[in-house]
């Protein structure tokens, strides 16, 4: 994502406030997004574990981004290393510190904090607190909110999808070629040996 793109996407942003109400005008062109008020929730609750909220999805821009508050419990690993093919993603840390590795850098986000990470690099997240860790992720020109949502909420024990099922297995492999998922014969290795060395569950 080139500056301009990136400056563009950062006001659209900031003048949505962070799914919502919908202001449309008759007399702006087709293909233009029309604006989206997005009401105040209570903060997402990690369930002792990660959880995800959709709060701009990818249709109400177009496909151009959508943003996803996520919540982790302390100490909590994220997802194993991987990457994006077309997906740039933008964090912005509303509670708690967030852990990032990204190629083979450790980088911390304090709450107040963004980082931005273009596609095709290889990264993951953590929580490394004590403390609930609460962030806002944007991704643009993908639907990437579709992928968490259905990984989240409906590939779940309770939908009959145990975590290791053949049939969840297949659909996440299915998702991660619809979406450009990159994944990397060596990331459970990894995730793991981040798990040991931080005191991560």
């Amino acid at each position: 994502m080139d500056r301009r793109t990136f400056l563009h996407h950062s006001a659209v942003l900031a003048l949505l406030g962070l799914g919502g109400t919908v202001h449309g005008d008759p007399e702006r062109p087709a293909g233009v997004p029309d604006a989206v008020l997005v009401p105040p929730l209570p903060p997402l609750d990690h369930k002792g574990a990660i959880d995800i909220r959709v709060r701009i999805p990818h249709a109400a821009t177009q496909g151009r981004f959508s943003a996803v508050e996520t919540a982790v419990a302390p100490r909590r690993m994220g997802p194993s290393p991987h990457a994006h093919q077309r997906l740039d993603e933008l964090m912005f840390v509303l509670e708690g510190t967030a852990q990032l590795l990204v190629g083979e850098e450790i980088v911390t986000v304090p709450a107040g904090g963004w980082h931005l990470r273009p596609r095709l690099l290889r990264h993951t997240f953590w929580n490394p607190g004590d403390t609930p860790l609460r962030f806002i992720d944007m991704y643009f020109d993908e639907p990437f909110d579709d992928y968490l949502e259905e990984l989240f909420h409906r590939l779940t024990p309770e939908n009959g999808f145990p975590e290791d099922s053949p049939a969840r297995l297949t659909r996440l492999r299915e998702l991660a070629e619809i979406h450009g998922l990159i994944r990397f014969p060596d990331a459970r290795e990894q995730r793991h040996a981040l798990m040991t060395r931080y005191g991560l569950q």
